[in-house]
């Protein structure tokens, strides 16, 4: 079964160069194999909140949808009302919503308070489809992958993995049926179709879904679909009420990870990780990959779990030597099928061993083959392959090591980085990145609105592979430094690749290519003694460290709100036509404006900034929007906008995540605007935030007085050190005040 994605990646080239079967064709083909479905006997809606409802359109009267633990309710529903077939036309209230159900054909609408339609859904059982409005604006979600950027306008098979839509260049597909699409005035509608799963066609006027040809007839007595209206941000929030909020991650995880693939010997594995605290280029884990997909990987192969003497005889040793200089270790984990059944705390009725693969595992057998490495210290996972399981499988495998690692570490939080997905991953600290992707310009550009519509598909811990996984002949040093950039501002920041050492921030100035893992790649002599990447690498290092209280506060945010750390503008500017189409930018959290350089020996990026004032990050020039401007760039500079009114907590460099700071934190004030923000801080590691372990303190700018304001937070409590030292400046004058922070009101002013 894991060859498959090896046929696939030899076609790579192919691939990403834009084949893809004709969409309709294949919606044919789905219909004609499939018998119609009986005809919709009863509609149940039931409240969810005050602006989302959720339908029960069942075939057969008392059918409930099946669990496979996508929904999971932050509080119960309550019905508001049936409507029988036979029965006429009827409506229901259910907030501040009204479903309105006509029969022959059967035809569901949804309005607000307002009596504007949010939604109008029409069932067709003989073609197997639901046909829905697509409204005016744009349209995002949909899950990772697949057609990029807009939905509108393309049909998404939505299978599942590396055989989705174009791998080389849009990556792994992992389908999640969310969709939210633009209203007047700012609004927006969305919709959850959990159940059954099929395909979608938003290329015409209205939208048409098609159950899919092998769904599970026990899936088809009953449609289960949440639809929700508001603001873009506030579906964000209405769509994790009901799929779950996101969990926090460990704080190292938000550190810079360094991947592997074929190691050296042990002496060499070792010395490699001491190279990055020699050069002081700030680092946090060590991932290592499997034997199979690489001659001399951390274990004897994929899937095994025993580890492979060549690279690693004293695993004990190793582990230890890399938590003594403070790396965390991460190693792969291979696993096909068609089926995960159960939970971590099932017990074992038929043990299985790990290899060979097979289509059908219990859980409750498979997961305690991990036991052995978190003994010796192991401290995340890979968990690669499982392209072939279903949907509720590849949500169980997630829920696997949420669930298992608290099993062993009951109060230690999880890292584990996956292929696969599902609705749902984000409750279990579920990290994904987009697959084996191609070492492209056009890929570095698509991947940024596949990050953006993974954020907007609920999954908030995204990432890509750093420079590409596939070498072309368009990988070079250049390339690299440009995604490095990238990377630095995804919530996942890893390097890896084949020919992995020029996934090294040091690599491509070695002089040599390392162990070939690429027959047709044969980069120049000349960018294997590139001494301009390094610094550049360095720089943006530094920076994602110095941001890591930004980035760990964002992160918060998401587990609070549902809200992606990667946003599209249309999050926040919906109103905005011009910000609901960039494609190639987005806000990293609420304030600061990341626009990637794509462009081969780019001078120059055009970058929108949205309606309001916005700050250069690196010259402090203060620029107003609602315009498109041109940022002169060099290999150094990608160019980051602050929005006007915000207040960017930014602590010391770091050499690792775990290390104590030097220096008090610098609270940046980007005037302009009044403003507020929230600085987050628990210990990183435990869920001891749980039981009110955390500190939260409310910023307030008032820019006319030019005011600045602290408050701890309700609810939060003040961590060592107390007092806390900090430093606000104002950006435009420069003007710094010292203060200290005891837990009770601060107030400054910050003259010009």
């Amino acid at each position: 079964m894991a060859g498959s994605r090896r046929d696939l990646l030899k076609g790579a080239t192919v691939l990403g160069a834009g084949v893809f079967f004709g969409p309709r064709k294949l919606l044919g083909q789905a219909l004609s194999a499939a018998p119609p479905l009986a005809p919709i006997v009863e509609v149940e809606v039931r409240t969810v909140s005050a602006k989302a409802v959720r339908l029960l359109l069942r075939r057969e009267t008392g059918v409930e949808p099946g669990d496979d633990g996508a929904v999971a309710l932050a509080k119960a529903d309550h019905a508001a009302g049936r409507v029988q077939a036979g029965g006429g036309a009827k409506s229901v209230r259910s907030g501040e919503l009204v479903v309105s159900v006509d029969w022959n054909p059967l035809r569901v609408r949804i309005r607000d308070r307002k009596g504007r339609n949010i939604q109008e859904i029409a069932d067709d059982p003989e073609t197997r489809q639901f046909k829905f409005a697509l409204g005016e604006g744009p349209i995002f979600g949909l899950g990772e992958g697949g057609p990029q950027f807009s939905r509108r306008g393309v049909v998404d098979r939505m299978v599942s993995g590396s055989r989705g839509y174009r791998l080389g260049t849009n990556g792994s597909k992992v389908p999640i049926q969310w969709l939210m699409g633009g209203l007047p005035d700012g609004e927006a509608w969305g919709m959850f179709l959990h159940q059954p799963l099929g395909s979608f066609d938003l290329s015409g006027e209205e939208g048409v879904f098609t159950v899919a040809a092998n769904e599970a007839q026990s899936r088809l007595g009953v449609a289960e679909l949440f639809v929700a209206a508001g603001a873009p941000s506030a579906l964000m929030g209405e769509y994790a009420a009901i799929t779950g909020f996101p969990a926090m991650p460990p704080l190292w995880s938000l550190g810079y990870l360094q991947s592997h693939r074929t190691l050296g010997s042990p002496e060499e594995i070792l010395a490699e990780a001491a190279t990055f605290r020699e050069k002081r280029l700030p680092c946090d884990a060590m991932i290592y990959l499997g034997t199979g997909f690489c001659p001399n990987g951390w274990n004897t192969a994929n899937g095994s779990f025993d580890w492979n003497a060549r690279a690693f005889p004293n695993p004990a040793a190793a582990v230890a030597a890399l938590h003594h200089d403070n790396f965390k270790m991460v190693v792969h984990v291979v696993l096909d099928g068609h089926r995960l059944m159960g939970t971590v705390a099932d017990a074992c009725s038929d043990p299985q061993p790990p290899l060979p693969q097979v289509a059908e595992r219990a859980i409750g057998c498979y997961w305690p083959f991990h036991r052995p490495l978190f003994d010796l210290g192991v401290d995340g996972w890979w968990p690669d392959e499982g392209d072939g399981y279903d949907a509720p499988s590849r949500l169980a495998r997630n829920r696997m090591y949420f669930e298992g690692a608290q099993l062993y570490r009951p109060n230690q939080r999880v890292f584990a980085l996956h292929r696969n997905g599902y609705a749902g991953m984000q409750r279990f600290a579920s990290f994904l990145w987009s697959g084996d992707v191609q070492s492209t310009w056009a890929t570095l550009r698509t991947q940024i609105a596949v990050g953006i519509n993974a954020g907007m598909s609920g999954v908030p811990l995204w990432g890509t592979d750093i420079g590409g996984f596939v070498p072309t002949a368009e990988y070079t040093g250049e390339l690299y430094a440009r995604w490095f950039q990238f990377g630095a501002f995804c919530p996942l920041f890893r390097s890896h690749g084949r020919d992995w050492r020029l996934h090294l921030p040091w690599g491509w100035n070695t002089g040599t290519l390392g162990v070939p893992e690429t027959q047709s790649y044969h980069p120049a002599e000349a960018e294997l003694h590139n001494a301009a990447i390094e610094p550049v690498c360095r720089k943006y290092l530094e920076l994602r460290y110095r941001l890591l209280p930004y980035l760990y506060s964002a992160v918060r945010e998401s587990c609070d709100s549902g809200m992606p750390v990667i946003r599209g503008l249309w999050l926040h500017y919906p109103e905005d036509e011009n910000a609901a189409g960039c494609a190639d930018q987005y806000l990293f959290g609420r304030d600061l404006l990341i626009a990637p350089v794509f462009e081969a020996g780019a001078m120059s990026r055009k970058v929108y900034l949205p309606p309001g004032d916005w700050f250069d990050f690196w010259s402090n020039e203060k620029v107003q929007g609602g315009v498109t401007v041109e940022r002169r760039v060099d290999l150094g500079t990608m160019p980051i906008y602050v929005r006007a009114g915000a207040i960017l907590p930014l602590g010391a460099v770091l050499q690792h995540t775990g290390e104590a700071a030097s220096e008090p934190l610098r609270l940046q004030v980007y005037p302009g605007a009044d403003g507020t923000a929230t600085f987050y801080q628990d210990d990183g590691a435990s869920f001891d935030f749980r039981r009110g372990a955390y500190m939260k303190i409310a910023i307030a700018w008032h820019d006319r007085a030019r005011h600045f304001a602290l408050r701890l937070a309700p609810g939060s409590k003040m961590l060592p050190p107390s007092p806390r030292a900090l430093v606000a400046q104002v950006m435009d004058s420069g003007r710094e005040q010292a203060l200290l922070f005891h837990g009770g009101p601060v107030d400054a002013t910050l003259g010009k």
